[in-house]
């Protein structure tokens, strides 16, 4: 088994492991996320968990202003590039539907924190600082009974914010999909 297989295994198992193991904590998971992507000749995948606040605000009919948590680790690579490893932790605002329907449309937007190394893409594009600030515009449904299915598409872009230059960053088109554990 090769070394970045093995390491992914690993990190998908701690993640169902904690989503699993401590349901009754404040702290559990209610979601698991899988997704994937491409941009700037590269592509990108991501495993994660989620946990939705409690909180709504800007109520408005049947919409409100919600959000969740999400922890993630995930690989970007591409042709002769160096695979680079992606930890990040984003809190995610959504404007959804107060009671569901069988088609619960959303639309969401985040800034989050991204840890990634190396920082050497290949020898032409490299990101000068591990940490990365990760913002995204995504839109999607919620489906199945009781809307335990979640499929999107995020427009995300990654960079360390101006900290350091060069501040190349990079641009990923994501497809989404969460299986919701609640």
């Amino acid at each position: 088994m090769n070394k970045n297989l093995a390491a992914s295994a690993f990190f998908l198992g701690c993640f169902i492991s904690a989503s699993c193991l401590a349901e009754s904590s404040p702290f559990a998971s209610d979601g698991v996320s899988f997704e994937a992507g491409h941009g700037t000749g590269t592509d990108m995948w991501r495993i994660g968990v989620t946990k939705k606040w409690q909180k709504k605000w800007l109520a408005m009919g049947n919409w409100h202003l919600g959000g969740y948590w999400e922890l993630q680790y995930g690989e970007w690579s591409g042709h002769e590039k160096n695979t680079i490893h992606d930890f990040g932790l984003t809190p995610v605002f959504r404007f959804q539907q107060t009671e569901r329907s069988r088609f619960s449309p959303y639309v969401e937007g985040a800034i989050g924190f991204h840890f990634i190394q190396p920082v050497r893409q290949d020898p032409s594009r490299g990101f000068s600082t591990s940490f990365q600030f990760g913002d995204h515009v995504g839109a999607g449904v919620r489906f199945g009974e009781r809307n335990k299915f979640d499929l999107g598409m995020r427009f995300q872009h990654l960079s360390n914010g101006g900290i350091k230059e060069p501040n190349n960053g990079i641009n990923f088109t994501q497809v989404r999909f969460i299986i919701n554990l609640d």
